[in-house]
């Protein structure tokens, strides 16, 4: 976090974005909308933001595209999600204005969804 930190102060950034693929899921967490709830909740004092409304959660698609998206708005952007029933991934992009760690997210949404391992892209923004 103090790399993130550091870079962040530095270039003066808008904010930052952390995508986090998950792999092997497990399939009942992201195939149960209050289990995305009850994460994006969690998640949310996780990273010390504030919930804009509720979230929004929704099941379509077909095939590989099948699953669950969620979107949450927070005060200082948005965390977005997509859940891909036929592989048992989860794809998580949190966006803010707001200095968090990413890799605290990463590591909770790994361990929340059951997942094996992840992938963690962080970009500044600026």
């Amino acid at each position: 976090m103090a790399d993130i930190r550091e870079q962040y102060e530095k270039e003066n950034a808008w904010g930052l974005l952390s995508s986090i693929d998950i792999y092997e899921c497990d399939p009942e967490k992201i195939r149960s909308k209050d289990a995305i709830i009850e994460y994006v909740s969690r998640l949310c004092k996780l990273i010390d933001m504030k919930q804009y409304g509720d979230p929004i959660v929704v099941h379509f698609g077909k095939g590989q595209t099948e699953g669950f998206s969620l979107v949450q708005l927070i005060e200082t952007s948005l965390i977005s999600g997509h859940f891909a029933n036929e592989s048992n991934r989860a794809f998580i992009d949190i966006f803010s204005c707001k200095l968090y760690d990413p890799e605290k997210a990463a590591e909770f949404s790994k361990d929340f969804f059951g997942g094996k391992s992840y992938r963690l892209n962080v970009c500044i923004r600026k």
